[in-house]
C-alpha cells in the first residue's frame, strides 16, 4: 500500500479535465515534486471558488493530500501574475504540456525543467517569433531528462567542422559523411547548423530549419509510438 503524502507547491496546471458528476481531474508540473496527478473535488460546480482559477500557464500555489497516483487537491492561489502565452501561441503552449506529460514519470522532479518551462511560457508570450523559445526548451527538454544532443563534437570525439556535412543518429550523434551528395539527405546537417543550434542561435533562417528537423526526430525517437496532436495543428499553421 502506497504511503499517504501531502504538500505545498508551486505548480503549473498541464491538463485539465472533468472528473465524476463535480469534479476535475488534473495532471500539474511542481517544482519539487515533479508530475503531479490532483482531484480536485466540486471544481465544477457553479460556487467554486476554484472554477476560473484552475487554468494552464499560470502558476499556483497548491496543497494537496491523499495516497497513491492521484492526490486530493485541499487548496489552490496564484502564485503571483506573469505574462502568459495567447493567441496562436496557445497551441505552442499546449505542445509544451503534452511534451511534459507524454516524457515525465508522475513523483519524478526536475527543477531545472521546471525553471526552463516557466521561462518558456514568459518568452511565447512576449518573443515576437515563437520558434527561438519553442527549440530552446525542447533542446533543455532533451538535457534535463539525460538524452541531451551532441552539438559540438561528432560520434568519434572531434570537433565539428562548419563546413563538414554530418548525419545524426540518435544514439551516437553526428556522424561525418564522407562523400557528401550535391543537396543534404534527409537527417544530415552542415556543422554550422549543429553548431548553431548548439550556441541556441536562430537567427539564421537555416539554423532555424535544420533545428526543427533535428528537434523533431530527436524527441520522436524518445516519444516512440505516441503522437502529439498539438504536432499536427503547429505543422497546418506553418502552410
Amino acid at each position: 500500500m502506497s504511503a499517504a503524502t501531502d504538500g505545498l507547491e508551486v505548480a503549473y496546471l498541464l491538463q485539465v479535465r472533468p472528473y465524476q458528476e463535480t469534479s476535475l481531474l488534473i495532471e500539474a508540473f511542481g517544482r519539487t515534486h515533479g508530475r503531479l496527478g490532483l482531484v480536485a473535488r466540486g471544481a465544477r460546480r457553479p460556487r467554486s471558488a476554484w472554477r476560473s482559477l484552475l487554468q494552464p500557464f499560470r502558476p499556483l500555489v497548491v496543497g494537496f493530500a491523499g495516497r497513491g497516483a492521484l492526490q486530493t487537491l485541499r487548496s489552490a492561489e496564484s502564485a503571483g501574475a506573469v505574462a502568459t502565452p495567447s493567441g496562436d501561441r496557445i497551441v505552442t503552449a499546449f505542445y509544451l504540456n503534452e511534451l511534459l506529460l507524454a516524457l515525465l514519470r508522475r513523483g519524478d522532479p526536475h527543477a531545472g525543467l521546471f525553471d526552463r518551462y516557466g521561462h518558456a511560457l514568459v518568452e511565447l508570450a512576449t518573443e515576437a517569433d515563437p520558434e527561438p523559445p519553442l527549440r530552446r526548451f525542447e533542446l533543455g527538454l532533451l538535457q534535463e531528462l539525460g538524452y541531451g544532443l551532441a552539438l559540438d563534437h561528432d560520434a568519434g570525439g572531434s570537433p565539428l567542422e562548419p563546413d563538414g556535412r554530418y548525419r545524426y543518429v540518435p544514439e551516437h550523434g553526428p556522424v561525418a559523411v564522407r562523400e557528401p551528395d550535391l543537396a543534404p539527405a534527409p537527417g544530415e546537417y552542415s556543422g554550422r547548423e549543429l553548431l548553431g543550434i548548439g550556441r541556441g542561435d536562430f537567427a539564421d533562417a537555416g539554423v532555424r530549419r535544420a533545428a526543427r528537423q533535428l528537434l523533431r526526430a530527436a524527441v520522436s525517437h524518445h516519444l516512440g509510438d505516441r503522437a502529439l496532436r498539438t504536432r499536427a495543428v503547429l505543422a497546418a499553421m506553418r502552410r
